[in-house]
């Protein structure tokens, strides 16, 4: 399925309008896929703490000309000091415009009223569905068409399309900067392999990968490779972090605002996190503890430090209810800021749509094998953990006191006078003026897994992958989840959905249920309602030809603090005839 993005501009006197707007899509056609992976934590020097956004240029849909200025928008509030290389686009950069760092000139940037979904993914990753549905809105449109300065009703004929470029901000060195994906490469070019060096995860992987082409367009190329590994300077500049949206004239469904952070399946064992972030430094003296609230529930993170400027994910294992249903999570913290207080969390139930009972009149003649999906997949992550200790420092502070001597001396006269003959004295000690010291332990998972498809035991002809239409096959996923995490940290994959050709992959799935173990474990088809002997088996349709029959199955629900690891898995069976070969009569 094509993902959708069509970024808005927001302008503030629709500030009070925005409860009263019917937000609904524009029809497009959307050329953004995207993909990415687990983030982990920075340094106090090279950190991402979550802000991400787009820069939108309106371009000709013809000649690729552009006929607005590229503008940025981001949820967060951006210091109009941060390091910034103006506003360039990727088609300038690709034509020759040198990388030129804006000094002394302010950061420009809009701040919509209404939070757009996150676009770069990380230790929540992002939603493309969210994505789709927000920036698709007519409302969008036609702030896009009205901020630059085109009528409504020809912005959407299709004269325009719009370049979209995720942007990411972030430290670096100690310093802040905002960069799109064609930034970052071109910096990290001239800087040596700084950026690649110091914060791969986000510059190199998440940033990148937030967006590219399905097909070729505008000059730009498709992209093909990798959606979850770390990507080459050469690569981001030609293929990636970037996305083209082209209009048409045709609204259609509403946008419902609060799309959910989260997507759970239910009766699963889930992590949520959150980005803890520190302005001064948080330390064992005086720990920071961050509070989740869940369907009445209260957990709690404690003793958590961080330096100063610093930020790392916090987060809470928890199992879903055991029913489709919106959950709110609202999280407080006692000690530095947190970028979400509130994460929405959407549980569906994947058991709803079994195939139904093929029957052996069933015919299917203008069929056509069809190929496997692929959905998104993140098989690695990695995060880590701050953790602070004393450094000592020990000084001598003087505390010097004068102590007296008194002493009375007799004069020539007979008298005298008391005298102080007293010295000073240094009643100091030894203090330790010491200061923590911040290091991290680095935690990482990863998922291995494959699918076996072979044919039920009761079908009588089958031998080894081969085997005749009508009769069952079994699934048996194997499952491993490698970590080097305490179990807090981590749930192994829970999850497996197989996908039939017969459905093209769609309508209907099977779901399979976790029969042994838990890091290494075996996922099988669920019992069969419409088996005689209630095995695990799916039924093949009579009337399928021979050839390959692949069955594709997707493997999730492995979590970790910095999202959830998934595969895409597949294995086929070998078709030749059917049952009704198998059937005869005897008439001696």
């Amino acid at each position: 399925m094509k993902k959708l993005i069509i970024l808005f501009l927001c302008i503030s006197l629709m500030l009070g309008m925005l409860q009263s707007i019917t937000l609904a899509y524009e029809e497009g056609d959307p050329n953004i896929e995207g993909g990415g992976g687990g983030m982990g934590t920075g340094t106090s020097t090279d950190y991402w703490n979550g802000y991400d956004g787009v820069r939108i240029t309106v371009v000709d849909a013809e000649t690729g000309a552009a006929v607005s200025t590229p503008m940025d928008f981001s949820n967060g509030t951006q210091s109009g000091t941060l390091l910034h290389f103006g506003k360039v686009n990727k088609l300038q950069y690709l034509s020759g415009t040198p990388l030129t760092l804006q000094s002394g000139v302010a950061y420009q940037y809009y701040k919509p009223a209404h939070d757009m979904p996150r676009i770069v993914g990380g230790s929540r990753g992002y939603n493309i569905e969210a994505i789709r549905r927000y920036f698709c809105s007519e409302y969008a449109a036609m702030l896009v068409a009205g901020t630059a300065g085109i009528e409504y009703e020809l912005f959407v004929s299709g004269q325009y399309k719009l370049l979209l470029e995720p942007i990411a901000y972030f430290t670096h060195n100690s310093r802040h900067f905002c960069m799109t994906a064609t930034e970052a490469a071109l910096y990290d070019q001239l800087a040596g392999g700084s950026l690649r060096a110091k914060m791969p995860s986000l510059s190199h992987k998440n940033l990148p990968l937030a967006m590219f082409l399905e097909y070729p367009d505008l000059g730009l190329p498709a992209y093909s490779g990798s959606t979850s590994a770390r990507q080459s300077n050469e690569t981001i500049i030609t293929s990636l972090g970037m996305g083209i949206i082209s209009y048409t004239d045709a609204p259609h469904e509403q946008l419902e605002p609060g799309e959910a952070d989260y997507e759970y399946r239910v009766n699963t064992e889930v992590i949520t996190s959150v980005t803890l972030n520190a302005f001064g430094e948080i330390n064992p003296d005086s720990p920071a503890t961050v509070t989740f609230y869940i369907s009445g529930r209260i957990y709690t993170v404690s003793s958590i430090v961080i330096p100063a400027d610093g930020s790392q994910l916090v987060w809470v294992k928890w199992t879903t209810p055991a029913s489709e249903q919106i959950v709110t999570i609202t999280v407080s913290t006692s000690r530095g800021y947190l970028i979400e207080n509130t994460v929405t969390a959407k549980i569906v139930d994947f058991g709803r749509s079994p195939p139904p009972d093929p029957v052996a009149t069933d015919r299917n003649d203008g069929f056509t094998a069809p190929s496997p999906p692929v959905k998104p997949q993140c098989t690695s992550s990695a995060w880590s953990v701050w953790w602070a200790r004393w450094r000592a420092n020990w000084q001598w502070e003087s505390n010097w006191q004068w102590v007296s001597d008194w002493v009375f001396i007799i004069d020539e006269r007979g008298g005298g006078n008391w005298y102080d003959y007293g010295d000073w004295y240094d009643f100091g000690s030894w203090v330790d003026n010491g200061w923590y010291e911040f290091f991290t332990d680095e935690y990482s998972a990863s998922l291995n897994a494959a699918s076996m498809i072979t044919p039920d035991d009761k079908a009588p002809s089958a031998s080894g992958k081969l085997m005749k239409s009508g009769y069952g096959i079994n699934n048996t996923v194997t499952a491993n989840l490698t970590t080097n995490a305490p179990g807090s940290h981590v749930a192994a994959a829970q999850t497996a959905v197989s996908y039939f050709p017969e459905f093209a992959y769609m309508t209907y799935w099977r779901l399979l249920e976790r029969t042994s173990g838990a890091y290494m474990a075996q996922l099988e088809f669920r019992q069969n309602s419409f088996s005689t002997y209630d095995k695990r088996v799916h039924f093949l349709p009579v009337w399928y030809p021979d050839g390959a029959y692949t069955v594709y199955t997707w493997l999730l629900d492995a979590w970790t603090p910095s999202g959830m690891l998934s595969m895409n898995l597949s294995d086929h069976v070998i078709i030749r005839g059917s049952l009704f070969d198998d059937w005869y009569t005897n008439r001696g």
